[in-house]
């Protein structure tokens, strides 16, 4: 059972976890707008199915279940979009490698920019969290076999996208 006692303790959390879960459903919403609205009515959700939670995950990855499925609802009422992704610097001292290092990551970022936002999700959640599967598949509700070989799946797809774009096919 919950040992969230009152809606100060809920309001309490809700301060201590807001960021991470608009930085959370930012990664599936590009604009930072409808990123905190989402993550505002996944707390609203929250609260009003507080009786549902066990404590079988954290707090945090609780919301951020409920708040996957809300950006999830909202992206399927609007049209596909592209999400960009930050250059990210070196520090290469040979400036041939670091060149060839820049256009590798150009490529992959292209890449990944092309899969759709759930794939980038769990990239991100995968990679840049360090995230568990089992976590990850309870916010994104699926098994965490799946997830393992969609992950194996959107690599191939990967190397196959960079290897086209390097051989300079579309």
């Amino acid at each position: 059972m919950s040992s969230i006692a009152s809606k100060e303790d809920f309001a309490q959390l809700v301060r201590q976890h807001a960021t991470a879960v608009i930085d959370f459903t930012a990664r599936l919403l590009p604009d930072r707008r409808e990123a905190e609205e989402v993550a505002q009515d996944a707390f609203v959700k929250a609260f009003q199915q507080l009786s549902s939670f066990r404590g079988e995950s954290s707090f945090l990855t609780w919301v951020q279940r409920i708040a996957y499925h809300e950006a999830v609802d909202h992206l399927r009422q609007r049209r596909p979009y592209m999400v960009d992704i930050d250059e990210m610097p070196t520090m290469m001292e040979d400036e041939d490698l670091q060149m060839e290092r820049e256009e590798r990551i150009l490529l992959m970022e292209e890449a990944v920019v092309r899969l759709s936002p759930d794939d980038q999700l769990l990239l991100h959640l995968f990679y840049y969290e360090d995230r568990p599967l089992r976590e990850i598949a309870y916010i994104m509700d699926v098994e965490p076999n799946t997830l393992s070989q969609r992950l194996r799946r959107i690599r191939k797809r990967l190397m196959v996208m960079i290897k086209q774009k390097e051989d300079g096919q579309q």
